[in-house]
């Protein structure tokens, strides 16, 4: 048994980790609203650019060409873009997002196949995934930070414009993408979608519909801006999505992880009242024995 000493101890090293954790759940908290909010904010503009994209190149059909829409007959190297986490202490949320990296790598090969390492590049961003992908082997053509307070539309078009460059110089011939969607701050989703060639939801209309489209300036031109733009917003959301999703995990484990310290501090306390309360027993069965030794 642990004497008073080593409990007492025990107590104060639970209450400095409860007051840590504790406040780690405030800061998380406050910056999951935020964070929220900026999701929030941005998913109608996504959904919009989505739906416009659909219907131009419903409208334009196969007149205009875009590198990016392009679809290879042959891929043999895939482009990986990861967003992890920079930091831990958030979960399972690293795993989780890394498991669902390592799931895309092993079906998105030829048919379903996994390809070999080299012929995967890797965009990561977080420190997680770069130390995961250099585990593994697996080349990683560029490297990004998270900015958990306040991801910007720059940032992300940053990190778009390398993917974009790695397809349309044929160093890729697929790229995905790999986030996790927030959902609520107990809830996130690990989603893969595919980020090159883009994917346009187009809407079934009668050819008619189509001739009837007019483009100004012309359709070249109008796809030339919109079909890099529609993938900066996929990253952008993606960003979004996982700075809120890290939060909301976090906070969701600090919160955990406070009152498992409350509850430890609790356990240990009781120890130190038993043992308090055992040596007490023990001291008065001294004097009780001595005094009748005396007597005697």
């Amino acid at each position: 048994m642990p004497s008073m000493r080593q409990v007492r101890a025990r107590i104060r090293v639970a209450k400095n980790i409860q007051q840590i954790t504790k406040a780690m759940k405030m800061v998380a908290a406050a910056r999951l609203k935020r964070a929220q909010d900026r999701v929030q904010s941005a998913r109608p503009y996504a959904e919009q650019m989505r739906t416009v994209m659909g219907s131009l190149a419903n409208a334009a059909g196969t007149s205009v060409a875009h590198p990016l829409l392009e679809q290879r007959t042959t891929i043999k190297r895939i482009g990986i873009l990861a967003v992890t986490a920079d930091r831990g202490l958030c979960g399972s949320y690293a795993t989780n997002i890394l498991k669902k990296t390592a799931e895309v790598m092993r079906t998105c090969g030829p048919d379903g196949t996994a390809p070999s390492p080299e012929d995967i590049r890797g965009i990561v961003i977080g420190r997680k995934g770069q130390a995961y992908f250099r585990r593994r082997g697996i080349p990683v053509a560029a490297e990004f930070a998270i900015n958990m307070t306040g991801t910007t539309f720059g940032e992300a078009a940053e990190i778009s414009r390398k993917a974009q460059a790695m397809y349309v110089s044929g160093e890729v011939d697929v790229v995905y993408l790999v986030y996790t969607k927030f959902l609520s701050a107990l809830t996130q989703q690990p989603t893969a979608v595919q980020l090159l060639p883009l994917q346009t939801e187009t809407e079934s209309t009668s050819a008619g519909a189509s001739e009837d489209a007019l483009f100004e300036p012309d359709a070249a031109t109008l796809f030339g801006e919109m079909v890099p733009r529609s993938v900066d917003t996929l990253v952008y959301q993606a960003l979004l999505e996982s700075v809120a999703s890290e939060h909301g995990s976090r906070m969701t484990a600090m919160s955990s992880a406070t009152d498992n310290a409350g509850k430890m501090i609790a356990n240990l306390t009781l120890v130190a009242n038993r043992a308090r309360q055992a040596a007490i027993t023990k001291e008065i069965s001294e004097i009780v024995g001595g005094a009748d030794a005396l007597r005697s």
